[in-house]
């Protein structure tokens, strides 16, 4: 079973593990049940409303065939999978959806299945299938360029390795990393040398800005975010027709080992030209758009677009279900219509960092223009409806897309969905709370499922209400009142059941590969419970790249306020490598920290290396086992630095979400 890794700081966004669970058997789980005639029927209108006699995109995505592995695994040094596209076999058998998956998402998940190296145009290629984004190469006089390396080192020289064994075995005299996410870039150790002065003479191109959102955006709120990505990328789930078949941008993450190498070279403006090894590069940067570091290139000599993540074969997320600040789909829309004004009247041949190309200079321009207009158009409409006084969830249920863009499969809900993304913009602009003071301080939600169980006459009346309901199909409405009860008595089986059979239900019927997977991880973590995950070691390269500020910034925000109230310390830090020295101060409950300076009155103090630091915020030494073993110099109160060191929480990677948590010790 593949399952999604955390790198700890690095914007991977899945948290991959190996779990047992009762009920998981032959690849499914076996508490899994069969769509109802209500599912059927929703997913056969499916068929009646979408253009399915459209086979273009199955021969983009087969165009330029060069090699294919049969029973794709990819193995680490220790033999444990990282990749394994025999899984998804079972979307091969047959193009008819099964009653259990929508089928424009099943057709996506075959689309997204088709593996192997591609030619996109001469001396441009694309390994595709071997992880959840796509990696490029270009031939240069003497070598290759290679774009976005993705996500772990095994997927990457699993894909370098098929290049070399099919078009040469050269090498690489540049890398181009298109923006800040970790699935473009954490597979760079496994095509560059493994020793860093070495690595470092091959060119590495990123947007400026690149470094710090790379190792920043899932530091603060980096727990939360893998947890909801285990949800979001389904990474919990075994796969089949009644599970996990795919994350709308591919299949999903590889589980391989993750790393950062410093950028050599920043492009910081648009329209800035690099010619590598006789290729020429006319880069724009897109920043604030998928990603906060982004951007594009053309390359003139071959007619060739690279839109990096800013389109795809798919509706992309404002945003992300995992949680991240929301994007800006004015400026979204904005660049990619810069993109068409600068490249569009040349450009034969449009790629992407994931999903297959498109061919020909008019059906690219006719693809970039309903790309440009989805997202000015979700955000034009949102803003004209929230300026006619309409609340974020009204507006979810009220957009809708025009005939021209909604019948356009790349504008279709396979990551983003119109549903949310308009909350997004919503969110955006006029933040979580839509004016009705009924709305404005809620009861937490343990507290309303008790009362609503109150007023509608108890956990069995409700029970046998909802099941009603059920069997009308009104699948969202039992969710919510069955929610209501599972916060109220989490111990209640048949509520947990109930809520599960519906979330399934929605789960089948969902377009959406996120929706359905966060839909089916609830159904399943409802009746078998949290799973424990394994836990890996935090990314050595992207605590390297780390400035030492900002992990004290992480630092803070672990501090345990109540357990902090009335206390006051101040302890001096000096490391060893880099040779810094700061002040942290605890005061109000809040922990503060000024560089370069030290306070002669401090209560206590620390020397130490960077590493031993690390090691002890990530709990794999003790604090006094490293002062015994002199790798720690301490200088005054001992007992003071423990008292402080021990205020700081410790996150639980597999916290409830579809169940109450206890706020008792919070």
């Amino acid at each position: 079973m593949n399952i999604a890794k955390t790198t700890g700081i690095v914007c991977l966004t899945t948290l991959i593990t190996a779990i047992s669970l009762v009920g998981l058997a032959l690849g499914e789980d076996a508490a899994s049940k069969q769509a109802t005639e209500h599912t059927k029927e929703a997913n056969a209108r499916v068929l009646e409303g979408l253009p399915f006699h459209d086979q273009s995109d199955f021969l983009d995505a087969r165009r330029g065939l060069i090699a294919r592995k049969p029973g794709l695994i990819i193995r680490d040094g220790e033999g444990r999978s990282v990749w394994n596209m025999d899984e998804y076999s079972f979307l091969e058998a047959d193009s008819k959806a099964p009653d259990t998956v929508n089928p424009s998402l099943w057709r996506v998940a075959r689309l997204n299945s088709m593996h192997g190296l591609f030619k996109v145009v001469d001396r441009v290629y694309q390994v595709r299938g071997y992880d959840l984004s796509n990696v490029s190469f270009i031939q240069t006089d003497s070598g290759y360029i290679v774009v976005d390396p993705l996500t772990s080192a095994e997927a990457a020289k699993a894909a370098w390795d098929l290049v070399r064994e099919n078009l040469g075995d050269k090498p690489i005299v540049a890398v181009v990393v298109t923006h800040s996410h970790g699935d473009h870039f954490g597979g760079l150790r496994g095509i560059l040398p493994a020793r860093d002065a070495d690595a470092v003479k091959i060119k590495i191109i990123a947007p400026e800005g690149f470094l710090l959102h790379a190792v920043s955006e899932n530091l603060l709120a980096g727990n939360a975010m893998r947890r909801r990505s285990k949800y979001m990328y389904g990474t919990l789930l075994p796969k089949g027709p009644k599970a996990q078949v795919d994350s709308g941008l591919g299949k999903t993450l590889s589980d391989g080992t993750v790393g950062l190498i410093p950028p050599t070279h920043s492009i910081t403006k648009t329209g800035e030209e690099m010619t590598i090894d006789g290729v020429r590069i006319v880069f724009q940067l897109t920043p604030d758009t998928e990603a906060p570091a982004e951007m594009c290139f053309y390359l003139p000599q071959f007619k060739a677009l690279c839109m990096a993540d800013l389109t795809g074969a798919t509706m992309l997320n404002l945003l992300t279900m995992r949680g991240a600040p929301v994007r800006d789909a004015k400026a979204w829309s904005h660049h990619i219509n810069e993109a068409l004004r600068l490249f569009g009247s040349e450009t034969e041949v449009v790629f992407t960092g994931h999903n297959w190309p498109r061919w020909g200079k008019e059906k690219v321009a006719d693809y970039l223009k309903r790309q440009r207009d989805l997202y000015k158009y979700i955000h034009d409409q949102t803003l004209r409806l929230a300026n006619k006084g309409h609340t974020m969830a009204e507006i979810g249920e009220m957009i809708a897309l025009p005939d021209t863009l909604a019948k356009e499969w790349s504008n279709r809900d396979y990551y983003g969905t119109l549903n949310h993304n308009a909350k997004a913009v919503y969110q955006k602009y006029l933040g979580w709370f839509e004016g009705n003071p009924a709305h404005l301080h809620p009861l937490p939600s343990t507290e309303s499922g008790r009362k609503y169980m109150e007023f509608m006459g108890g956990a069995a009346a409700v029970i046998e209400k909802a099941r009603e309901s059920y069997s009308k199909g009104e699948y969202r409405w039992v969710v919510e009142v069955m929610n209501h009860l599972v916060f109220a008595d989490p111990q209640n089986k048949q509520a947990r059941e109930l809520q599960a059979d519906a979330m399934e239900q929605l789960g089948y019927q969902a377009e959406s590969a996120v929706w359905r997977n966060f839909y089916l991880t609830a159904a399943m973590e409802l009746r078998h419970g949290v799973p424990n995950t394994a836990k890996r070691a935090v990314n050595a390269d992207a605590l390297k790249a780390l400035p030492i500020s900002m992990f004290l910034d992480y630092l803070a925000i672990r501090l345990n306020g109540p357990k902090a109230a009335g206390k006051k310390l101040t302890v001096n830090l000096k490391f060893t490598d880099p040779n810094e020295a700061y002040v942290l101060s605890l005061e109000n409950a809040v922990l503060s920290h000024e560089a370069g300076q030290q306070d002669e009155t401090a209560d206590a103090g620390i020397t130490l290396s960077r590493t031993v630091f690390h090691e002890i915020l990530l709990s794999k030494w003790a604090l006094m086992k490293r002062i015994a073993a002199g790798d720690i110099k301490l200088q005054g109160n001992k007992l003071k630095l423990i008292k402080f060191f021990s205020l700081f929480d410790k996150f639980d990677p597999s916290f409830n979400v579809v169940t109450p948590r206890s706020t008792v010790t919070e």
